[in-house]
């Protein structure tokens, strides 16, 4: 079975993308982890606030430049992991053959199917372009907050990704399905 091609976006490729990015790689290390933003500054690297969040956790993301999401970086993705509605939104007006394989984290984590089969199957069993997006979906954004803001918001992605890993690689544990 291929690597399964993870793409975490997020609005400025600066803070939620890229924690997400440094704990996948760890956590799931067969697969392919890409990180983009929605609206970027292209190049630039991750704030201190973002690599202290993450050495909190035992994590870094060492080189970590900014990118903006682009067309050639769906090809091949099996799921892009968004972490708010307007990152889900942004992908089903900008990239609409993306729709089907894009979703929030925390939609991921209550709803991939815990069953057999490729993680691209599972996904297109969501029916995600289709699907309409909650409040309760977002990871807030630390972006104005100070350190102790950040560091939650690692806590949390890890928290999260903790719970996807599973499905990720396929059939985990059956899990509590409630909004976030």
């Amino acid at each position: 079975m291929a690597e399964p091609h993870l793409l975490f976006l997020c609005t400025g490729n600066a803070a939620r993308s890229v924690m997400a990015g440094a704990i996948a790689a760890q956590l799931v290390p067969d697969a392919r982890v890409t990180t983009a933003g929605t609206l970027v500054l292209e190049g630039q690297p991750m704030s201190m606030r973002t690599r202290r969040a993450l050495s909190a956790i035992g994590m870094n993301a060492d080189g970590h430049r900014s990118r903006q999401l682009r067309d050639a970086d769906l090809a091949d993705v099996d799921v892009i992991v968004a972490f708010a509605a307007e990152h889900v939104h942004y992908v089903r007006r900008a990239h609409p053959e993306a729709a089907a394989r894009t979703a929030t984290l925390k939609r991921l984590v209550r709803d991939l199917p815990a069953t057999t089969g490729t993680l691209t199957m599972r996904v297109a069993a969501l029916d995600l372009a289709n699907t309409m997006v909650e409040p309760w979906e977002d990871v807030i954004d630390p972006a104005a907050g100070d350190q102790f803001t950040f560091n939650e918001c690692a806590e949390e992605i890890l928290e999260l990704l903790r719970r996807l890993v599973a499905e990720v690689g396929g059939g985990g544990p059956a899990r509590e399905r409630r909004p976030g």
